[in-house]
């Protein structure tokens, strides 16, 4: 008679390290931002990712309703608008920097007043197909009392992504 072993069974296996086909890939992480401190939280995430998957960043600022609207009525200056994206970006691209993570940036209208199924997550969406992102990183919870352009998203995103979604 042998000995019984007196350590539990357990359906769970551990992938093997060394079998490149059980391992996920991630190429490039997409993260959409809107200036906001939760979306420059979600970029630090993102850099992690990429940093740790050895993957791309691709970075895509969210022009919210109000803004796209005043830009297409004129009431403000669609370069100034511009010139504050593209100073967030900057920020960011040091962000990815620092990570040693290489960063593309990217700019997208939130919203249409001609293509009524364009909002935010759609957006994110979208440009996540057509980049051939494999993971997205997006802030869920607003810390204001009104949510910004990708916390409105968030949930769409979560519910529609053919990636995985790292929501923070």
């Amino acid at each position: 008679m042998s000995p019984r072993s007196t350590q539990p069974r357990s359906s769970f296996e551990e992938p093997a390290v060394d079998d490149p086909d059980r391992i996920p890939t991630v190429e490039t992480v997409l993260v959409p931002v809107d200036g906001s401190e939760e979306s420059t939280q979600a970029v630090e995430y993102a850099v992690a990712v990429a940093d740790r998957y050895d993957a791309d960043l691709e970075v895509l600022y969210v022009l919210g309703e109000e803004v796209v609207r005043a830009i297409e009525r004129e009431r403000i200056d669609g370069d100034a608008v511009a010139a504050d994206n593209r100073a967030y970006l900057e920020r960011v691209e040091e962000l990815a920097a620092d990570g040693d993570v290489p960063v593309s940036t990217m700019v997208a209208y939130g919203f249409s007043v001609e293509r009524k199924t364009q909002h935010p997550g759609s957006v994110v969406l979208d440009v996540a197909d057509d980049i051939g992102a494999d993971f997205l990183v997006i802030p869920r919870e607003p810390q204001t009392d009104e949510p910004d352009v990708l916390e409105k998203a968030a949930e769409y995103t979560l519910l529609y992504a053919s990636q995985p979604v790292l929501s923070v």
